[in-house]
Parts: structure tokens; sequence; C-alpha cells
């Protein structure tokens, strides 16, 4: 791999930590590190492999200095404003907002599915959203052998998603103070609402995870609906995902694609009530899928439930993967 220049915007983040602490367990051929974030944030020291490094307030000129990559994760205002400026200064841009995901000419990127897809970028490659990724993670060796045609998403996702906001709402919550970024309590409540509604009565986030599944698996005419709530749990996504293929499958061959599948570990042990829980996914990078089950009500009918920690797999990590492909191209 050739040594990069890379920064990472929206530094202190929850996002942006926890992309430094995976850009260090994966030790990216990096040769500079630059760290931006708002002006409320620079000036603050960040220790990375033991060396000091100083927040800089994120502007026009910060590319300036021949940045060959940069993660972004400062929201979808900042990266509609900066990303293009990073981009014509010859930098790639690896961005984990909503904001660049559905531009046709804006590659979105999961690297177990379709890492070629990352060579079409002009600029700016899109990092999906966390529940999607863990989603297609699972489906696409399956999709590969026995083609989906419809998929229901049910998702049960942790307040990490909603930021620090979020997780201090459950914190807060348990204390039985009122909350401030969700619209109820979260604490012994489950919100069957994540971002805003839409006119046709669904949500942004269930929007999302129709809109992306079809573009990154390349399905534009795959069904695809889904349901999202957000549960007191900290942290990790969980989902009850019902697919149905267009062919017959066999139990035995689905087993054996996904415990062979990268990125995924199979926990499908019913007898011995072994199966994926957002307290096992935390803090790891892969994707677990277990409970599988035959759906009798329809042809070729399957349920899976998925489980990630949303804020690694479902986009730290997913980011520094695609970085580290860039490197290898």
């Amino acid at each position: 791999m050739d040594m990069v220049r890379l920064a990472v915007v929206g530094a202190t983040g929850m996002v942006g930590r926890a992309f430094l602490r995976v850009l260090a367990e994966r030790d990216l051929p990096m040769k500079q590190l630059y760290l931006f974030a708002s002006s409320r944030s620079a000036g603050q020291r960040i220790d990375f492999q033991g060396q000091e490094y100083t927040i800089e307030e994120l502007r026009e000129d910060s590319f300036d200095r021949g940045v060959d990559i940069a993660l972004f994760s400062a929201g979808g205002e900042t990266s509609m404003q900066y990303a293009p400026i990073a981009a014509a200064k010859g930098c790639v841009v690896v961005d984990n907002s909503s904001a660049w995901r559905m531009h046709a000419d804006v590659p979105l990127v999961v690297p177990e599915v379709n890492p070629e897809d990352i060579l079409k970028h002009n600029g700016i490659i899109a990092n999906p959203n966390c529940s999607t990724i863990q989603a297609v993670v699972a489906l696409w060796p399956l999709h590969r052998r026995y083609r989906i045609k419809r998929i229901i998403y049910a998702t049960y996702q942790a307040v990490a998603g909603a930021g620090m906001g979020g997780w201090r709402d459950l914190e807060e919550g348990l204390q039985g103070k009122p909350p401030k970024k969700f619209p109820h309590p979260i604490a012994g409540n489950c919100l069957p609402q994540i971002d805003v509604f839409l006119d046709n009565g669904y949500t942004k986030e269930e929007e999302k995870m129709i809109q992306e599944t079809q573009k990154i698996m390349h399905a534009p005419d795959m069904k695809v609906t889904a349901t999202c709530v957000r549960v007191p749990v900290f942290i990790g996504h969980s989902e009850a995902i019902n697919v149905e293929f267009e062919e017959p499958y066999d139990m035995r061959d689905v087993i054996d694609i996904l415990e062979n599948a990268p990125g995924v570990r199979l926990r499908n042990d019913h007898a011995n009530a072994v199966y994926p829980m957002p307290v096992e996914a935390a803090d790891t990078d892969e994707v677990y899928v277990g409970r599988l089950r035959r759906d009798s009500t329809v042809e070729s009918g399957l349920h899976l439930w998925v489980v990630a920690d949303n804020v690694r797999k479902g986009a730290a990590t997913n980011a520094v993967q695609i970085a580290q492909l860039l490197c290898k191209k």
C-alpha cells in the first residue's frame, strides 16, 4: 500500500473517535494525519498511537496540503459544503452522512458487497446508513446464490445511532429526566420513528434502507419495505429480516453460505439459546446472523436476525475499509 495523507473531519464526535480507534487497529499506511472539527472543538488535543494531535477548525483551505483521503462524519450540511472542495483539490472523500448517498455519480459502498464500485468515484464515496450496511453484508451472499425478490426489514436500533444526544437521552431517562433528543422518553420505551416522517407515511430512515439496499445491490426493481424502531439499547442495531427468494433454497446451503461469507459470524444454535445480541456485537466489526428459519407463508421465504455494532461496522469500520481499498488501488 502507498503511504497516504489522511484527514478525519468531525474528529471529536462519536463516529470520528471511532474512526481513530479503527485506524489504529488496522494500521492504515499514513505519512500524515490531520484532524478537523468545528470551531467549538478547535484547539482540543487527541492522542493517536502515542502522538498528540491538535484539532483544527475545518476551513475551505484545510485541504490545500495534499490530503489524499478524508473520512467525513460531521453531518450532511458540512459534507455538502466541504466534500466538493476537498474533491476538487485531489482528495477522495469517504462521507458518512446521507448527503451524497443517492447521487447517481457517487458510489455507495460496502466492501463485502460492491468493492468494485469504489473505482467509479469522482472524488466522493458515500458510506451507507448503519442499518443498511449490516443488512446487506448478511443478504448479499444469499442474493448471489438464490436471488432475492422481496425484503421486509424490522429494525431495533440503538440510541448511539442518534449520536451523543441520543446516548444522553437514555442515560438521563434511566434517571427519570425528560428527553432532549427524542420526541418521547426512550428509557423503558420503543419509538417507531427514526428521523422525520415523509408524505408516504414512511420515515426518512426507512426510506434510506429501501433505496440504499437497491443501490448497493444493483437491484433497482427489488421489492423492499421497512419499519425502523428506536429501542433503549446503548449500542448495537438488531434487525428482523424476512426475504423471499426467486427460487427454492436448501437450509443447509444457506447455513454454509453464511458460515463462509466475509464479515459474517453465524450464531444459530437454537437448542442452546445461541443467537446474535447487541452485547456480543459491541466493539466488534463482524455482522452477526442467527435465528434462521423457513417462512412457510410464502414460496422460498427465510427469516434472519442480524446484529452489528452500528458505530463500528455501521459507520467507522466500513469507511476505513473503503480507505484501505483506496490505498491498494
